[in-house]
């Protein structure tokens, strides 16, 4: 772990040890003030208490970024338009995005509308900030000759799935996040090498993702519980992230041209699965189903399916 640190700490105070200027990415998932239970604190502050600490902590984020380095914070509903606000006009950070994670499971409510997500709001240090979007793209449901044939931009919704406590992943915190919701923010963000920072590092899954993406890491977390079960984590055999945009697998149609299909195919796990060894079954049989495709045979027009062998006639009539 010789790159990847976690301190026990405040996050203000551990912040402020850090050098000016000296650091790529922030991840950053706050306590939302509702009142969870984080074992040896209680996430429950006044209202004008909770905003100044989220000032407080943000003045010393945006003064170890670097300028072209980019922050995301993770907020609830009830704060999220203050930490808007906060961002953009205390902070004179930079706009870029404002995230929606939309999850299948969660509270019910009986009268009103049950919560599906979580935002996470995406500032930069200036205007001129890192950005890799070959990194994060996902498969096309359509090859064009015209699309980028690494595939397209992912959006602002991110569906993925809670860690549910069945996960052999799960660990003991309440608001565990899913390492490839991570993972996406750091391939955005940061090449190898750089360096990232989790003022409330939690149940340690940007510094797992971090060990596995060969950035660097720093974690904060103020409860030593749970800086004691990262550090268990961290040790422990990489199997594959625990979850997974579900777009990652699927295959564009119209793959027709055989040297384009070739082309495409052998390079799918490199850039969607390398991470995910688990979604390799589904990718292979849907290889398989749509264009009878395999890693060790020449592809030829005559291994096509018999819908894409009509879709190529009609195209040409």
């Amino acid at each position: 772990m010789d790159n990847i640190d976690i301190v026990c700490g405040d996050a203000i105070k551990e912040l402020a040890k850090l050098e000016s200027n000296s650091v790529d990415l922030i991840i950053a998932d706050p306590p939302y003030n509702l009142g969870k239970d984080y074992g040896n604190n209680h996430d429950l502050k006044g209202f004008d208490e909770y905003l100044d600490f989220t000032n407080k902590w943000l003045s010393e984020a945006k003064r170890v970024l670097k300028n072209e380095g980019t922050i995301y914070v993770f907020m609830g509903v009830r704060f999220i338009s203050y930490l808007y606000n906060i961002l953009e006009t205390e902070q004179k950070l930079y706009f870029n995005s404002w995230i929606c994670w939309h999850y299948t499971q969660g509270l019910g409510k009986t009268k009103g509308f049950s919560p599906r997500h979580d935002d996470i709001l995406m500032f930069t240090k200036s205007k001129k900030f890192n950005f890799y979007l070959d990194n994060i793209r996902i498969p096309q449901k359509y090859y064009r000759s015209r699309n980028n044939m690494r595939g397209a931009n992912p959006g602002d919704v991110w569906l993925f799935s809670h860690v549910h406590y069945c996960n052999e992943n799960r660990q003991k915190h309440p608001t565990q996040k899913p390492e490839e919701l991570i993972e996406r923010m750091v391939l955005a963000s940061t090449t190898k090498g750089d360096y990232v920072v989790d003022p409330f590092s939690g149940s340690g899954t940007t510094l797992r993702v971090c060990q596995q993406l060969e950035r660097r890491g720093l974690g904060i977390e103020l409860n030593p519980e749970y800086v004691n079960s990262t550090k268990k984590r961290l040790s422990q055999k990489f199997t594959g992230f625990d979850s997974i945009d579900e777009r990652m697998s699927r295959i564009p149609n119209d793959l027709n041209d055989p040297k384009i299909r070739e082309e495409y195919l052998k390079n799918h796990e490199k850039w969607f699965l390398s991470n995910h060894p688990d979604a390799l079954e589904k990718f292979h049989q849907e290889a398989k189903e749509k264009y009878n495709y395999s890693p060790n045979l020449p592809q030829t027009d005559k291994e096509l399916p018999l819908f894409a062998s009509i879709n190529e006639r009609i195209k040409e009539t």
